[in-house]
Order: C-alpha cells, then sequence, then structure tokens
C-alpha cells in the first residue's frame, strides 16, 4: 500500500525525555516528506510552526492550548488526526490515552523511557515504523477503558466519570496506617480487610502498578477488570479478576480507633481526589476505548519475555 498524502499527524513530545527535540524533528521531517500535516505539541505547548531546536526557538513565541482544551482538540477543521505519535515512556502515552479517548485518535508510542509496554516503538527501530505509518502497514487495538466515579457519603451528587487506560488506585493519604476497606462487586460484598490501597486494573494495566503489588499479567487485549490489594494486612487476601461487566464500588471504612480515614484516589498516577469515612468509588467498564497503533513487531509475549529479561 501506498502512502496516502495530506493525511493530519499529531506529535505529543514529553519534552524532557527529548530536551533538543531531536526526535521530535526527526519524526516530522519524515511525515512531511511522506506528504503528512503535522502540528507539534511539547509538553501542551504548540510549536508547530517553530523551529523545533532551542536555537531556531528563541525568542518566538509559542501558543499553548487553551484551557480545557487539549492536544487532541487542535485538529484540523476537515476532521480528526490520523493518529497521534507519543514520544516519551508509558506516562506519556497514559496522558494521551485519556486525552484522545473522546475523539478516537489512534496512538503511536515512541519510548524514550524504561520499561516502554505502551510506548512499543525503539528509537533505533524508528524509520521503519514511520515507513509502515506512512503506508497504512499496521493493524489498531482496542484496548479496554476503566470508568471512576465518586460517591460521597454526605449524599451529594455522584461526580462525573473519569476514564483510564491503565488502572484506578485508592491508597492512604497522610499517616502510614492502612486503610480499612469494603468491597462489593454488583452491590454484592467480597471483601473488607486493611492494607495500603488497592488497584483496580485493566488488562493493559497489569504491567503497572498491578504487577507491582504481586497482581497477574493480563493479555493486553482481554477485557477483564483485576482488584489486587497492596500490602494487605491479612495472610489470605489475594488478586480477583472480574468479568468486563462487574461494577466495583469501594467504601473506605473508619480507622480502628474510630476516626475518620482519609485517601487518595489516582487514575493512571494523576491524582483524582481525596476521600473520607463514608465516602465510595464506582468503577466499572467505560464506553469508550484507547485505540493503539500495533505495527509488525514482536507480540505481547516476546516483549513481555525481553522486558522481564532486562
Amino acid at each position: 500500500m501506498g502512502a496516502e498524502r495530506n493525511r493530519h499527524y499529531i506529535i505529543m513530545t514529553n519534552r524532557p525525555k527529548d530536551p533538543g527535540l531531536a526526535v521530535t524533528e526527526r519524526i516530522r521531517a519524515f511525515l512531511e516528506t511522506h506528504g503528512g500535516r503535522v502540528s507539534v505539541f511539547a509538553d501542551n505547548e504548540d510549536i508547530s510552526r517553530l523551529g523545533l531546536t532551542a536555537e531556531e526557538g528563541a525568542g518566538t513565541e509559542s501558543a499553548r492550548t487553551e484551557p480545557g482544551r487539549t492536544a487532541a482538540d487542535r485538529t484540523e477543521p476537515d476532521g480528526r488526526a490520523a493518529c497521534m505519535i507519543v514520544l516519551g515512556g508509558d506516562g506519556t502515552m497514559l496522558k494521551a490515552a485519556r486525552e484522545t479517548a473522546a475523539a478516537g485518535i489512534p496512538l503511536l508510542g515512541v519510548n524514550l523511557g524504561t520499561m516502554g509496554y505502551l510506548a512499543e516503538v525503539e528509537v533505533s527501530a524508528l524509520d521503519d515504523a514511520l515507513e509502515r505509518l506512512v503506508n497504512g502497514d499496521y493493524t489498531v487495538e482496542q484496548r479496554m477503558m476503566l470508568s471512576g466515579s465518586v460517591l460521597r457519603g454526605d449524599g451529594s451528587r455522584e461526580t462525573a466519570q473519569i476514564d483510564a487506560l491503565n488502572d484506578v488506585t485508592v491508597t492512604r493519604s497522610g499517616p502510614m496506617q492502612v486503610i480499612p476497606l469494603r468491597i462489593r462487586v454488583n452491590g454484592q460484598p467480597l471483601a473488607s480487610y486493611g492494607a495500603d490501597g488497592i488497584v483496580i486494573a485493566t488488562p493493559t494495566g497489569s504491567t503497572g502498578y498491578n504487577l507491582s503489588a504481586g497482581g497477574p499479567i493480563v493479555e493486553p487485549d482481554a477485557s477483564l477488570i483485576l482488584l489486587t490489594p497492596i500490602c494487605p494486612h491479612t495472610l489470605n487476601t489475594r488478586s480477583v479478576v472480574l468479568c468486563d461487566r462487574d461494577e466495583v464500588m469501594v467504601e473506605i471504612g473508619r480507622k480502628q480507633s474510630g476516626g475518620v480515614q482519609e485517601v487518595e484516589i489516582s487514575l493512571d498516577g494523576t491524582l483524582l481526589t481525596r476521600l473520607q469515612t463514608g465516602d465510595r468509588i464506582r468503577v466499572k467498564k467505560s464506553e469508550r476505548t484507547t485505540s493503539i497503533i500495533k505495527l509488525s513487531e514482536p507480540g505481547f509475549l516476546e516483549r513481555l519475555h525481553r522486558k522481564m529479561s532486562e
């Protein structure tokens, strides 16, 4: 298949990972040479019309995205971008996933970080990856996301649902004390225990915090919900794998002293809000998915073996 010209590409760069923007410039030059239109964002700053090196951009003002808008919103008026090329690590990919889920823009990750489970393209293989991209030699995987919303114990309204690609986590806030947690699934009691927290993960997120907490690794294109306690103060609490149709409710209990317990809720590692005794968080499968571009590269198990052997 030949290259399709005049396609619109967005490049999102984690600037500390590409400080001189050399890799960013290399990608932009390749895409423009092959007839593409390119928008470039470095740490949410639109630098599409600037020279990308520090020297070329010196003294030139650039436009930041408007408050409440993201790089994914800055598409061409004739339609959505063909894809967003994300330069950084898995954290940058998670940020991009949140920004593109509503628009359905496929993501291609270039790994400038360490593990790179999501950002699969290594810089050493960049030219071949870009060639395949412009020629349409790839597939697109739809990755399951989670949707989280908070219900306050005082009866106030439930918060809007917010999506996460990797996980929703409940972790302690403040003193080093275990958190009393009560977990229900589809309204039925599942478990009550004290722990440092709990990870509610997607298959994509199984190699993240879930893995560090001792949870199972799952094929990323599966559709499951994983519950993994963080350092539970018990000998018989293990991860639980749920169907993607299940709805999880985690309620914060009281401290052993009877006082109010405070916790933090994070989505994909980003703090969402704080909860206290009596508050609950509802987590279920999101109606949205993240589109991940897959090239003709090693499969998940081969990549997993390689990462685990490093």
